[in-house]
């Protein structure tokens, strides 16, 4: 196999679109105040020691101020959170307008959210567009109530149906 990529990037995404993920949006405390965005490349690595990946886009103007604070809180969002979702993706505007939260050491606890996991930064690596992180879980509790998660797939917002929710 060649090391050259003969894959155009948008064939990529088009076909990864059909993998469903979940949603979360990151918080931190940054330097001026809260900062937050919204992810979807979000993943457990390590059940001992307790280590999550989040993959930030190179282009992203956000992760810089999260990963100043070396620690972020992460929020697993539920079905009813497409809008605050969006507003945590896009460039512009106050992210946390209207959004109930609760302050952690990491970050801010967004209100009904599915669950949040608060991690520290252990380090970084390259990897093309975006940089793969590798953070420790320090603590992490989750909601009471049943709720269906925010998906994401083929492009759309959507929610897991088909189960029981406890």
């Amino acid at each position: 196999m060649s090391d050259e990529t003969t894959i155009d990037p948008a064939e990529f995404r088009r076909i990864f679109a059909h993998l469903a993920t979940g949603v979360s949006v990151l918080t931190a405390h940054g330097a001026d105040g809260p900062v937050g965005m919204a992810a979807n490349s979000v993943t457990s690595v390590s059940l001992d020691p307790p280590l999550v990946l989040v993959c930030p886009a190179k282009s992203s103007t956000t992760w810089p101020l999260i990963r100043e604070s070396n620690a972020f809180c992460i929020n697993i969002m539920a079905s009813h959170h497409e809008a605050v979702t969006r507003a945590f993706a896009a460039r512009v505007g106050d992210r946390f307008a209207g959004v109930g939260r609760v302050e952690k050491p990491t970050g801010f606890a967004l209100d009904e959210a599915l669950a949040w996991i608060e991690c520290e930064i252990q380090n970084e690596h390259d990897a093309g567009d975006h940089t793969i992180v590798v953070a420790r879980a320090v603590t992490m509790e989750a909601s009471a109530q049943a709720a269906s998660p925010l998906v994401f797939f083929r492009g759309a917002y959507g929610s897991f149906s088909g189960v029981e929710l406890a």
